[in-house]
């Protein structure tokens, strides 16, 4: 089980949560606003998040936890609707999700999922 965390343009979610949403058994999207720079401290931001006399960059945050067998589609869905080509594109990040409980059933693993 794998934890896939996307930060990506928030102008590019529509088409993102069109491509995972046609991934057959997708288990489901937790959605954030964030705000964050990489390399390029958000230097070519045309509406920057000014915090603590610092720009950010607007993001939005995907979050999906899939089975291990899951993992490449949506890598690919989420690559494949996020790209412009241009910096500030986004990162995606796989992290091992070692455990799962779902609160109402008490199912443990990949059935929580």
């Amino acid at each position: 089980m794998k934890e896939i965390k996307a930060i990506v343009r928030p102008f590019m979610l529509e088409h993102i949560l069109d491509a995972l949403e046609s991934i057959e058994g997708l288990p489901g999207v937790t959605l954030s606003k964030v705000s964050g720079w990489g390399k390029s401290r958000a230097a070519s931001v045309t509406s920057p998040v000014r915090e603590a006399g610092h720009a950010f960059a607007p993001k939005s945050q995907l979050e999906v936890v899939v089975p291990d067998e899951m993992v490449e589609a949506v890598l690919s869905a989420i690559a494949g609707a996020a790209r412009t080509g241009k910096p500030g594109d986004g990162k995606v990040f796989v992290i091992d999700a070692s455990d799962a409980l779902k609160i109402r059933t008490g199912e443990r693993g990949d059935a929580a999922i």
